[in-house]
């Protein structure tokens, strides 16, 4: 526990807090900053005893200056050195802040010197169509397992618009009695989200003979790895991040569960890979948006109840 009061009290709200993934680090980023500019005395006193006084005006004013510096960074940089923190790193920062302020029953502050960094651009009508139709290709040709994963994942970003969090946490038991349907509990990265966003969504013949691909590579995978309801899984021996005591990195067996982070890496590889650039665009998230432009999915009006998760 933090030796500020604001700090503490910060902790429980952010517990409380239903947020993405993405947003949830970009939470636990601006957290660390403001107890280390505390720390290290760069803020009035008065905000280390109160929320309400580290989320004021000109607590977080000074709080800016410091963090777009560099030098709340939680480590230096390679080679050295703390340089100023990124447009894209800023724009998060100010968004964390007013979420902040909201949850704390306060307005919004117009504060920093950046603004929102403009969205990247999203596929047009024709690129969306030309995508489905090179599902509709893989899934009645040969694939690879990691091609078969990457139609599945592209079919039900197509169908139902998830984010990356709301994929990773996709459950066989997320789907209805012949992949018909699928649960997705949406994780947006505002705070606030409301339990009623979540829904079951229809699954076009695309998805549905893409999932049936899907899991037949994945079943002798996770049997392997000793059985997980998570519906993405690697293909291949990773490392765990961590070493045992000789100094060699801990493996992991294909067919364990994908976090996020490797979801996206999956994405990105896998659109050099197969060389599906003129279809998809660099990150999922600007995918997601086109289909919410362009073909947003519409909930089931009669559907399962909702799964345990």
């Amino acid at each position: 526990m933090s030796q500020y009061a604001s700090i503490a009290t910060l902790d429980a709200l952010l517990a409380d807090l239903r947020v993405g993934q993405a947003r949830r680090r970009q939470l636990t980023m601006v957290r660390g900053e403001l107890e280390r500019a505390l720390v290290r005395g760069g803020l009035p006193v008065p905000a280390r005893r109160s929320l309400r006084r580290l989320l004021e005006r000109e607590t977080l004013t000074t709080y800016l200056r410091l963090a777009e510096s560099g030098a709340l960074r939680a480590r230096q940089a390679a080679g050295g050195g703390s340089p100023p923190t990124s447009e894209a790193t800023n724009a998060a920062r100010l968004h964390c802040l007013d979420l902040l302020r909201k949850a704390h029953g306060l307005p919004p502050l117009r504060l920093g010197s950046g603004g929102r960094v403009p969205l990247r651009p999203t596929p047009d009508y024709g690129t969306l169509a030309a995508l489905r139709r090179e599902l509709d290709h893989n899934v009645h040709s040969a694939m690879s397992p990691a091609l078969t994963r990457l139609t599945a994942l592209l079919a039900l970003v197509l169908d139902t618009a998830p984010r990356a969090g709301e994929l990773t946490a996709l459950r066989l038991s997320h789907f209805a009695p012949g992949n018909e349907a699928v649960y997705v509990a949406r994780r947006p990265q505002n705070a606030g989200a409301r339990q009623a966003d979540d829904a079951w969504y229809a699954l076009s013949p695309i998805a549905r003979a893409a999932l049936e691909r899907w899991l037949a590579v994945r079943t002798p995978l996770v049997q392997q790895a000793h059985g997980t309801s998570r519906l993405w899984v690697s293909l291949f021996v990773n490392h765990a991040g961590t070493l045992r005591e000789d100094g060699e990195a801990v493996l992991r067996p294909p067919g364990m569960p994908l976090e996020e982070k490797g979801l996206l890496l999956s994405y990105r590889r896998g659109r050099a890979r197969y060389a599906m650039a003129p279809l998809l665009p660099p990150k999922l998230e600007q995918l997601r948006r086109a289909v919410l432009d362009q073909a947003p999915p519409v909930p089931l009006d009669t559907a399962p109840n909702a799964p345990d998760r």
